[in-house]
């Protein structure tokens, strides 16, 4: 590995830029550190132990995690507590239990009295669990939608009677925050999350059932937020690695993307000015969430291209079509010759592989493979 270069490796391959990701988690974990938060990073995006360990490096070890799989992953890795954070369905009580079984205390996430009464009833046979309450701070998604907090009250009870069962505290995901493309615009979508985690803490504590953990979530919120006031901890994610969408709205410089997928050049097509590339929508995803604020980023842009705007603008399953505004430069990209593609969103695109061959620009500028790091897919 160490005698490896980036010409040396299969394509499509995953890339991680090990000096950037450091940079990244650096960003984050002195932002929160300053304002008197805990770090619990999402690690859905890294599916990483390496990443991991680094990201909770001088924190208390928290994680975020959006699988079962992931969770069984994390705990092998050494995390203890590990919070499941997309709404539980009583079949998988059973698993969530046998990992607390091991010591793990891996927490869970509901809205629904329903699942609430079966989490209560699961907890009977000597189990135990640790579950917060999902409120939804304006994403749509999932939760109960502020400011009503329907049933709020209700599921608290059920949950905080039930021997055996913990309510851990409420939580949100400001997923709408990447729909905005401006600080201020961010910022606003933070004190609504803010406000809807911190004003349903207040009302279970005010019922005189304790309410411990107020959860935030996002990259954009936990960068721009001007007020923290009453939250205890942040659940960011993609920051480890950024991605195009995370530039364009402003939470990340065009420098901090620290992924990329290398990519072989297999086609030159002069008559559409147009090259193609072994990498298509297995490889890249067909995300275009960054297509909301620059269209001519198409699936994914070239790193350091020959020409202007360089993109891939369309997709097959194996094959990239890659464009330019100029004309493209055949002779700078022969046949054979390689790419980095930047992709509009991190946790989609990497989801196709199984390792990160990592390489470091502050030591050769990101030429040699310095470690793989492993990742967990799947459910």
């Amino acid at each position: 590995m160490a005698n490896q270069t980036l010409n040396d490796l299969p394509t499509p391959a995953l890339i991680l830029d090990r000096a950037i990701l450091r940079r990244n988690l650096k960003r984050m974990s002195d932002r929160l550190r300053e304002a008197g938060v805990v770090l619990r990073p999402h690690l859905k995006t890294a599916k990483s132990v390496q990443v991991g360990r680094m990201a909770v490096e001088g924190h208390d070890g928290r994680i975020t995690v959006s699988t079962l799989a992931e969770a069984r992953y994390f705990a092998k890795g050494g995390f203890t507590d590990i919070f499941y954070a997309v709404g539980i369905v009583p079949a998988k009580l059973p698993a969530v239990a046998e990992l607390r079984r091991q010591g793990i205390n891996l927490r869970i996430v509901t809205d629904n009295i329903f699942v609430a009464r079966a989490i209560a009833e699961a907890a009977t046979n000597g189990d135990s669990f640790s579950v917060f309450i999902e409120i939804d701070s304006g994403g749509g998604r999932a939760g109960l939608p502020y400011p009503e907090l329907p049933g709020l009250l209700d599921i608290a009870r059920v949950l905080h009677a039930a021997p055996g069962v913990e309510l851990a505290g409420v939580m949100t995901h400001a997923g709408h925050s990447y729909h905005e493309n401006s600080v201020d615009g961010i910022a606003a979508v933070a004190e609504q999350e803010r406000l809807a985690i911190v004003t349903a803490a207040e009302a279970i504590r005010a019922a005189g059932i304790p309410c411990p953990i107020v959860s935030g979530g996002s990259t954009p919120t936990a960068m721009h937020s001007r007020d923290f006031t009453g939250i205890t901890e942040m659940r960011p994610g993609v920051y480890c690695f950024n991605d195009l969408d995370q530039e364009f709205i402003g939470s990340c410089g065009a420098g901090d993307l620290a992924l990329s997928v290398l990519a072989s050049v297999i086609g030159h097509y002069p008559h559409r000015n147009q090259v193609l590339i072994d990498a298509g929508a297995l490889a890249l995803s067909k995300d275009i969430s960054a297509q909301e604020f620059q269209p001519k980023v198409g699936f994914g842009t070239i790193a350091n291209a020959p020409a202007r705007d360089m993109a891939v603008i369309a997709c097959s399953q194996e094959h990239g079509f890659v464009s330019s505004d100029d004309p493209i430069p055949y002779g700078n990209l022969p046949v054979g010759s390689r790419v980095r593609v930047l992709p509009n969103h991190a946790c989609i695109t990497a989801a196709a592989y199984d390792r990160y061959y990592v390489v470091d620009s502050e030591l050769d500028g990101g030429k040699s493979v310095v470690d793989v790091y492993d990742r967990i897919n799947g459910w």
